[in-house]
């Protein structure tokens, strides 16, 4: 379901990517960390795995860079949207940036709870990944370590991401096609962990 609704835009993405460079996955990553519902998994992996191949003159450690610096961008553009703005805007249009308030509520009770390094936490894991902004905006969080907690986290998820996608990359042209599926399910199962003990329970704490 995923893939049909990004279909048109990965089309795009690939056929642009050679020209666009470091430049377009900076700019996809800013979204991806914005309000905007664009997987980073649908970004990183395969610019290094044409990287990689040598189909595009790229390299990973740049790709990790550039990640790195789109996702600060998008959530510096949310940390200083939420600041100026304040709390009472998003609760009340938020939903027009599909910005739930239970979200936002959600999201401010995971900054409460774990501070700055939540910042860093955050940039692994699904849901608060591109809300965290938000908070830490209302909270008025010292944007230095914002912004060196972003980018931190930002780079860890890039370089995992292009580290998983050389290997499939590399497994699949071995024809060991079950190593891919040990690396999903690995994926998987470790963010599922981690969503679930740092996230989903923190976030349901005085919901409702």
């Amino acid at each position: 379901m995923l893939k049909r609704v990004f279909d048109p835009l990965i089309a795009w993405y690939l056929a642009t990517l050679k020209v666009g460079g470091y430049p377009l996955i900076a700019l996809l990553m800013a979204i991806e960390s914005s309000v905007l519902p664009l997987p980073s998994e649908l970004v990183i992996p395969p610019a290094a795995h044409l990287a990689h191949s040598g189909q595009i003159p790229l390299s990973p450690a740049g790709i990790v860079i550039a990640g790195a610096i789109g996702s600060w961008l998008g959530a510096t553009i949310m940390y200083w949207a939420a600041r100026l703005a304040g709390r009472p805007l998003f609760l009340c249009y938020g939903r027009l940036i599909l910005v739930t308030p239970d979200k936002i509520e959600g999201a401010e009770r995971w900054a409460a709870h774990y501070g700055s390094m939540g910042v860093f936490i955050s940039r692994l894991l699904p849901v608060v990944r591109h809300l965290i902004g938000i908070p830490a905006g209302i909270v008025r969080m010292d944007y230095k370590l914002f912004s060196l907690f972003t980018l931190l986290g930002s780079a860890v998820w890039c370089a995992v991401l292009c580290y998983v996608a050389i290997k499939m990359g590399q497994d699949e042209q071995l024809g060991e096609l079950h190593h891919i599926s040990m690396w999903l399910g690995g994926a998987m199962l470790v963010l599922g962990g981690l969503y679930y003990f740092l996230v989903h329970r923190q976030m349901k704490k005085g919901a409702g």
